[in-house]
């Protein structure tokens, strides 16, 4: 049984006071369940650019592009900068709004034949503050800036998402690719075992139901070939999509000779904390549930009273030639405290519904929880058993060839029978191709893992951990 422990991952223990609801403890394991038998990665290690302990220039060129390019990138730096607009606005509320403006005007008037013309002008500075006696402004500044910094956390979670899709698509066309290669040299073993059983066909040593088998055989071969080159072509079109290209603007970037990318799954060593700590979805939803409670908070401060200021210093005068003398400036200062007496419910009724919304997204950041812990699981799991596989069918592929090898050259003497010889062309074919999807299973096992421990941004470039107080 894995011990749990109950901790506050995000700091959020402060953001329910004030209100009857009260969250549910979040108990976290203490450590991976299938995180024994890889090697331990240094807990200093930044997974910022996970991608590099691939050692694949080609995968680096391609992921540095998406995160440039690619328009949910560019679409999510754009909401940081909206979001960023609408904290500096709610931050406003905080000081005194001054306003300033000059005017001037004659009116001419008729009366028993005689016309009169009146001038004025006239200059005022008017300036008004509401004095957050009781938090509301502050909380509301609160919750724009904790959806700032959701925004943020969403642009890093687009980052992960977009390097995390690009290396997926990346090895699948290496996979693709390494496939047509096995394929075309089994076509190549085929064809000179269709040559060698014409051949016995005409010395008479073998019967044309050999030779048409063997030609069935190699067509069978051949006709795969066709639908690789087109997965192959799709592939580099999804990659040079990911990268804002056109289709075909990164084939010459894409050297086929290169092959599936490996590294070592040695990602484990971080706690369950440390890695929610890490993970941007998680922290979005910390981040929301902040939000939601300081939007509680600032609902409950409008029960109290509210105290506003308000002034005004300006100049009137019939003369233009007085605008700017002192005897004619004017000044006024107003107070005034209101407090709310009868809505018919609607404070206690957004009070409630607020706490409703900070309900929901208390239970959004638990399943996101959650989710985190199982996704980081499964891909532990996944790592462990693809390297189990992969080991297996390595050892498979070497007697897989030695058979093959053994059964032509029997044939080839008449030991044996055509149909041995095209059983082990299949085990052998079958096999290969196993072991190459193994290959790449692991390689995208390891890059979710990457992705499930919340790698792929920069925690320098984003803001300090959020509290719930401002």
């Amino acid at each position: 049984m894995i011990p749990f422990t109950a901790i506050a991952v995000f700091g959020l223990s402060a953001c329910t006071s004030g209100t009857s609801w009260k969250p549910a403890p979040l108990p976290l394991p203490e450590a991976w369940r299938e995180a024994g038998g890889f090697p331990a990665l240094a807990s200093g290690d930044d997974l910022a650019r996970w991608w590099s302990r691939f050692d694949d220039p080609v995968l680096n060129r391609l992921v540095a592009a998406t995160l440039r390019h690619h328009p949910d990138a560019v679409s999510a730096e754009a909401r940081v900068r909206e979001f960023r607009a609408r904290r500096d606005a709610a931050r406003s509320t905080l000081f005194p709004a001054v306003d300033a403006g000059i005017s001037g005007g004659s009116a001419r008037t008729d009366r028993d034949g005689a016309r009169n013309t009146a001038t004025s002008y006239a200059s005022a500075l008017d300036a008004s503050w509401e004095v957050d006696l009781f938090g509301r402004n502050r909380q509301a500044v609160q919750a724009a800036a904790a959806r700032l910094g959701s925004a943020n956390e969403a642009l890093h979670a687009v980052h992960a998402s977009l390097a995390a899709e690009t290396a997926l698509e990346y090895i699948r066309l290496r996979a693709n690719e390494a496939r047509l290669d096995v394929l075309r040299r089994n076509v190549k073993t085929r064809e000179e075992t269709a040559r060698l059983a014409g051949w016995r066909r005409d010395a008479g040593e073998a019967d044309a139901l050999e030779s048409s088998q063997a030609s069935a055989s190699l067509e069978s071969a051949r006709a795969a070939i066709p639908l690789l080159e087109q997965e192959i072509a799709g592939g580099r079109n999804t990659l040079a999509r990911l990268v804002g290209r056109n289709p075909g603007g990164i084939d010459n970037w894409l050297d086929p000779t290169c092959g599936i990318p490996t590294t070592s799954p040695a990602l484990v060593s971080r706690i369950p904390a440390d890695t929610l700590r890490q993970r941007p979805d998680v922290r979005i939803a910390g981040y929301e549930l902040l939000a939601a409670a300081a939007a509680r908070r600032s609902a409950e401060a409008s029960r109290f009273p509210s105290l506003r200021i308000s002034g005004s210093l300006g100049t009137a005068t019939p003369k233009a030639a007085d605008f700017l003398d002192p005897r004619t400036t004017t000044a006024n200062l107003l107070a005034g405290l209101t407090a709310p007496v009868f809505d018919a419910g609607r404070i206690r009724a957004d009070i409630e519904a607020s706490g409703a919304l900070e309900e929901q997204a208390y239970e959004t950041y638990r399943d996101t929880v959650l989710r985190a812990l199982a996704e980081t699981e499964n891909a532990l799991i996944a790592c462990r058993r693809s390297n189990e596989r992969l080991g297996i069918l390595e050892q498979a592929a070497t007697h897989a060839r030695e058979a093959d090898l053994l059964a032509r050259r029997r044939y080839e003497v008449g030991e044996i029978d055509f149909l041995s010889v095209l059983d082990t062309q299949r085990t052998l074919l079958i096999i290969e191709e196993s072991l190459l999807t193994t290959r790449a299973d692991l390689t995208s096992s390891v890059v979710r893992l990457y992705q499930a421990l919340g790698g792929g941004w920069s925690r320098t470039a984003s803001n300090s951990e959020p509290t719930s107080t401002p």
